[in-house]
């Protein structure tokens, strides 16, 4: 800094020439030339070419093997401190940073040209939600276990729920959707989910979807909007991805442990509630709870909960017992040899094919099932 203005009062106020000065200061006049004309705070050289002396021979072998980690899984490509060990037993004499700089930039070279941008998304009070699924590990009844857990996330207060199922089946996304709304005690106007068979059966061209028809049943049920996202475009409903990872970390760590579903899912209500009491991520002078209940006042109300079944006809064999879900499940004999029809709940089955007397055979199938 010092030499700097040296220089430019000898330029500015002395009149000395630019040659006289790169005489006296021994550098070139390029350099004084451009510290003289430009009011800059200090002198700054960047260099534009980094040069590899040392790695040149071994160029090639390096760009070899980064072609061959690239065409590996993420989790077993070698790191720029494994590759520069290899490279030491190749003979390479240099040191690390060289290696390291050469793998940076042949991976950026290799990244195509970002062409997306993304705007932020705002919502009112009421208007959506999003939905997706995570897997946690959590020990029901002594048995550690993958339970799959429904995440849903309203997007103007960003108040959450969460509940707990063995597996991600339709009939358990209705179920959920029903525990959701109840727990917000209204029921928003859009929806915003992923593409799971679940809930689309085909995708089109742009934002067309073919959904589900049972899914439909639901949307129209509570007469919400469903939007599907673009096909591995995740920040379409970044909200809810993010609450998974958080979640994963305030809530399933350390690794739960309940007697069972109900008690895990009871717990995980209680926590959603507690959770109001943070601060709102944007709106920092209110907590979640405090939008909550700005956001609750215009949802719709929730009037009754959707029967969520999945229905299938199956045949009973002449031991009394039908296949459904790799278990088999014992009916009344007077089904034997007959189609019924099953509807699959989140926690239960019914025979509802009404071939007998429902004063004389009760329609709920025994809930023990044999095992396959």
């Amino acid at each position: 800094m010092e030499t700097l203005g040296k220089l430019r009062r000898r330029h500015l106020v002395k009149g000395e020439s630019i040659s006289a000065i790169a005489r006296d200061t021994h550098l070139s006049r390029n350099t004084v030339r451009k510290y003289v004309a430009a009011a800059i705070d200090e002198p700054r050289y960047v260099r534009k070419r980094q040069p590899f002396p040392q790695l040149g021979p071994f160029r090639d072998t390096l760009v070899a093997w980064l072609e061959r980690e690239s065409q590996r899984p993420v989790r077993e490509r070698r790191t720029a401190k494994r590759l520069f060990e290899a490279l030491q037993q190749e003979g390479y004499g240099g040191g690390y940073d060289s290696v390291r700089r050469f793998v940076k930039r042949w991976k950026q070279a290799q990244r195509p040209a970002v062409t997306q941008a993304f705007v932020p998304l705002a919502f009112a009070p009421g208007a959506k939600y999003q939905f997706d699924w995570s897997h946690e590990v959590v020990e029901l009844d002594g048995v550690i276990q993958t339970v799959k857990v429904a995440h849903f996330r309203l997007c103007y207060s960003r108040r959450p729920f969460v509940v707990a199922y063995p597996r991600e089946t339709q009939e358990m996304v209705f179920d959920a959707h029903n525990r959701a709304f109840a727990a917000w005690g209204g029921v928003p106007l859009a929806g915003i989910y992923d593409n799971p068979k679940t809930v689309v059966d085909a995708i089109l061209v742009g934002k067309e979807r073919q959904f589900n028809r049972r899914f439909l049943a639901l949307m129209n049920h509570f007469a919400v909007e469903p939007i599907a996202c673009t096909p591995a475009a995740g920040w379409e409903k970044g909200q809810v991805e993010n609450q998974v990872g958080t979640l994963r970390e305030w809530l399933f760590t350390p690794r739960l442990q309940f007697a069972g579903f109900a008690d895990l899912n009871d717990w995980l209500a209680r926590r959603c509630q507690d959770l109001e009491q943070r601060l709102h991520p944007e709106q920092k002078d209110h907590t979640i709870g405090q939008l909550f209940e700005e956001e609750r006042a215009v949802l719709r109300p929730f009037t009754a909960a959707f029967d969520g079944y999945v229905e299938h006809t199956l045949r009973v064999s002449s031991t009394c017992l039908v296949n459904y879900d790799r278990n088999r499940y014992s009916v009344p004999a007077a089904y034997a040899g007959k189609p019924v029809s099953l509807r699959a709940y989140a926690e239960r089955i019914e025979n509802r094919s009404g071939r007998c007397d429902p004063r004389r055979t009760p329609p709920l199938l025994r809930p023990r099932p044999v095992p396959l």
